[in-house]
């Protein structure tokens, strides 16, 4: 409201209310500006763990937070007492081979001062782990050949010279083994070495290898992977549970884009816990078509984020929208980060306080180990109750606390997502939160601080094609060098589809390829 000369009140307490009403007012935006300001700084330097320390769930109240009549109590900690244990080490693996150095005495120490001789009576033994740099070694593929020296020169139906067909290799006439192949390609997007690191260290061991060369061997290799890729497609829409998310990828030489332009991995990632299976996809665009193309006739459970391009999945036939429930945690973390040092407890940690409550509850159905049934039923029985209590206090908070504030926002986006976040209730296999597809990103995300960009969109769909091999056989159990190897090996010898899925990870015993690695097994 603006006022002038004329237009102000004449009497005292007409104008001490004008006062007060502003300085209120005028209150509430600095508050509001703090909370942003803090909330800024938070993202920039702050510790991005979300846990709290009991110094911090006991400061000051917001300044437009209300006290709680019925308030949760924190759960206590329970912290075990101190067992003192004598460090040791942890024993080496029984898979690597072994080499023997035996320390022995001379044969006149082994002569007793009695004259007799020393019976061997035991042995002390000291492992230690040794390693060799990495060997370079040429394979020589020799293919002799053979002719009839008796019909040389003859003309005959069959050919005069025979030799034995040539080994079938991923990338035909290269000079890359599978060896070197699943090595570059590990130790690019499994170590997060740019291939410019990986040509310095090919030139310490004395091998030319540009990034050029391995970036081309990168791209053929995916193109020869293309039919497992297919097949893990086909695993991930067979699932009953697909979770989606996306992060972003710069690719320098995207026609009619800029070079700055933001593109996308997106990932999706079959939830059944018996075949964990994720497939990468690299996209220009954030655009929810993506997701919407990829689900296609997808049946069954789809987890996002609160991201406004999934909002589709709630309208499509036979497919069950489920949120996520880190992200509404999150909003509520953000309110005591926007709060500063000097608070108490209040809302926020209320709202802390049922989520952890739900986490617990899940917790201790994985300790206890109970089936997908077991856990459909627990959440009826406890996990239920408690999210409509959780319900009901959000509803009376939502009429207490200004909407423009931290934690009005965070009330708001939870009350909106509420029948996505009660989503997991109707089936043991789905989570409460959307974390296995962020988790299954992290490993891009981590590649994309080390290499940045992608030169071309053909370079980004080769990195979600290998991306989409490497991560589906960790989660596996593979080791991601010796399952390349294997399949680089075996892959250029398939002729059906029957033989693709002899390849897939969950096929394969992770043991027996690292054994055959370390040259245990022939």
């Amino acid at each position: 409201m603006h006022f002038t000369l004329d237009t102000l009140p004449q009497n005292h307490a007409d104008l001490q209310r004008i006062i007060l009403e502003m300085q209120d007012r005028h209150q509430q935006q600095i508050s509001l500006l703090m909370e942003q300001i803090r909330q800024l700084r938070h993202a920039l330097y702050g510790v991005k763990s979300e846990k709290l320390s009991a110094e911090t769930t006991m400061r000051q109240l917001p300044l437009f937070d209300l006290p709680e009549p019925e308030e949760l109590e924190p759960e206590p900690v329970v912290v075990p007492a101190h067992a003192r244990k004598k460090p040791g080490r942890k024993a080496l693996p029984k898979d690597l081979p072994r080499v023997e150095v035996v320390h022995d005495l001379a044969d006149e120490e082994k002569v007793c001062s009695c004259g007799h001789e020393l019976s061997r009576i035991g042995e002390e033994v000291l492992e230690q782990l040794d390693i060799l740099p990495a060997v370079i070694r040429v394979l020589r593929h020799v293919r002799p050949k053979y002719a009839c020296r008796q019909c040389e020169g003859v003309e005959d139906e069959g050919p005069t010279v025979r030799i034995a067909p040539a080994v079938p290799q991923v990338i035909p006439k290269s000079m890359a083994s599978p060896g070197l192949l699943a090595h570059v390609l590990t130790a690019k997007f499994v170590d997060h070495l740019p291939f410019y690191r990986q040509e310095k260290m090919f030139r310490r061991l004395g091998v030319d290898i540009g990034r050029s060369t391995m970036g081309n061997w990168a791209m053929k290799t995916a193109e020869a992977c293309q039919p497992l890729l297919n097949l893990l497609k086909d695993e991930v829409l067979d699932g009953r549970l697909i979770n989606i998310d996306e992060t972003t990828v710069q690719v320098l030489d995207e026609p009619g884009r800029r070079p700055t332009t933001k593109s996308y991995m997106w990932i999706f990632r079959r939830g059944d816990p018996e075949r964990p299976v994720l497939v990468y996809q690299y996209a220009p665009t954030r655009s929810g078509d993506i997701a919407k193309a990829f689900l296609d006739d997808f049946q069954g459970f789809v987890q996002t984020d609160g991201y406004g391009g999934y909002d589709f999945v709630d309208h499509l036939p036979g497919v069950r929208h489920v949120g996520c429930m880190a992200h509404a945690r999150r909003k509520f973390q953000e309110v005591i980060t926007a709060q500063g040092k000097n608070r108490k407890r209040g809302s926020a940690d209320q709202a802390l306080a049922y989520i952890g409550k739900l986490y617990r509850l899940e917790s201790d159905a994985r300790a206890a180990r109970l089936d997908p049934d077991q856990i459909l039923s627990m959440r009826q029985n406890q996990v239920k109750p408690l999210l409509q209590e959780f319900h009901g206090w959000l509803l009376k908070r939502s009429f207490q606390t200004p909407p423009k504030g931290a934690l009005g926002k965070a009330i708001s986006y939870t009350l909106k997502q509420w029948p996505r976040l009660t989503g997991y209730l109707e089936d043991g296999i789905v989570t409460p939160d959307n974390n296995a597809a962020e988790n299954a990103i992290r490993p891009f995300v981590v590649g994309r601080k080390n290499w940045l960009f992608s030169g071309t969109p053909q370079g980004a769909e080769a990195s979600a094609l290998l991306y989409s091999l490497i991560e589906t056989a960790k989660t596996n159990g593979h080791e991601p060098y010796s399952y390349l190897r294997h399949v680089f090996q075996q892959l250029p010898l398939v002729t059906t589809v029957d033989g693709y899925r002899a390849l897939l990870p969950w096929n394969l015993d992770p043991t027996t390829l690292a054994r055959r690695v370390l040259g245990v097994v022939e």
